[in-house]
């Protein structure tokens, strides 16, 4: 049966069965392309090829009985969405995972798993403890205080899978687990691969953040999530050692340093230093104000630093 596959590889294109009916010259009815979906109908061969040619998938892609299912989606968003745009988006994440591991199961690719900290998720019962969990995880991987310079490359070597796909430019990425039959969960982090690299590091961090932290007590899960990146990227101690504990300003010189080191925006390192203390409001308003006066500062990217 074809149905559920169908259904994906429309909904994957953002179609309408009206318009995927238009795709294929109106073999058949949008009513009858509901009933092949439902699987209360079979296409003959002709109408089968035509659709998978009007999808782009193959013919194997649509009557594979692979199962495998989406679950805990988690959305980092900087404006609201549409259910329309939210399924779109799962279902080209399902496809595209789909094939990555089928991929690995053809070539015999021996494929990372994630293996679950002890106490993991970590409750978050104060928005601090996200910097705690950030150190536990850096402990757990024994990275120490050190920079992590390929942080996508360093999740996939872990057991995370990391895709990179074209998305809404509101939605920085998304956090969710691939069920399969008789295998175990497999974590998976979307980033939107039109953001810059040093969003990307953030989302990256940020989406980690939702896998391995639990919030109580009414904490913000984004807020969790946004401290806990900041903590994963720039642990406290290296800050410390670099710029010192209390700084009455921060010069353009010493984030472009910064910057180079962790590999994160100045944006993000001056939100951070705030978060810490090591520079008050006043410090951190100055900063932001000549970050505008150079176009460095876009609305949905100064949104995504809040609480770092």
């Amino acid at each position: 049966m074809i149905g559920k596959r169908l259904k994906l590889a429309r909904l994957s294109l953002g179609l309408s069965l009206d318009e995927l009916e238009n795709r294929i010259d109106q073999l058949v009815s949008a009513q009858i392309l509901a009933q092949y979906e439902r699987d209360e109908l079979m296409p003959n061969s002709q109408i089968f090829m035509a659709l998978a040619d009007a999808l782009g998938v193959t013919e194997n892609f649509l009557v594979s009985q692979s199962d495998i299912q989406l679950k805990g989606v988690v959305f980092h968003k900087h404006n609201t969405l549409t259910k329309k745009v939210e399924i779109l988006i799962e279902s080209l994440v399902l496809d595209f995972i789909e094939r990555y591991l089928e991929i690995e199961e053809a070539l015999n690719i021996a494929s990372q798993y994630w293996e679950m900290p002890r106490y993991c998720p970590f409750p978050i019962r104060e928005l601090f403890n996200a910097d705690l969990t950030a150190y536990t995880m850096r402990d757990y991987w024994q990275v120490g205080m050190n920079a992590i310079p390929h942080l996508a490359e360093f999740f996939e070597e872990r057991g995370i899978k990391v895709l990179s796909l074209s998305l809404p430019d509101g939605v920085s990425g998304l956090t969710c687990w691939v069920n399969r039959q008789n295998k175990k969960p497999v974590p998976v982090i979307v980033i939107n691969e039109t953001h810059s690299g040093e969003w990307q590091r953030l989302t990256l961090s940020h989406e980690l953040g939702h896998l391995v932290q639990k919030v109580e007590n009414n904490v913000d899960d984004e807020e969790a999530a946004n401290r806990f990146a900041g903590a994963f990227l720039m642990p406290v101690e290296m800050l410390w050692e670099t710029i010192g504990t209390h700084r009455r300003i921060l010069t353009m010189g010493e984030l472009f340093e910064l910057k180079a080191l962790f590999g994160v925006s100045i944006q993000m390192i001056t939100s951070r230093c705030q978060a810490l203390g090591i520079i008050n409001d006043v410090t951190y308003q100055q900063l932001f104000e000549q970050f505008k006066q150079r176009g460095w500062l876009t609305q949905s990217y100064h949104l995504s630093l809040i609480h770092i």
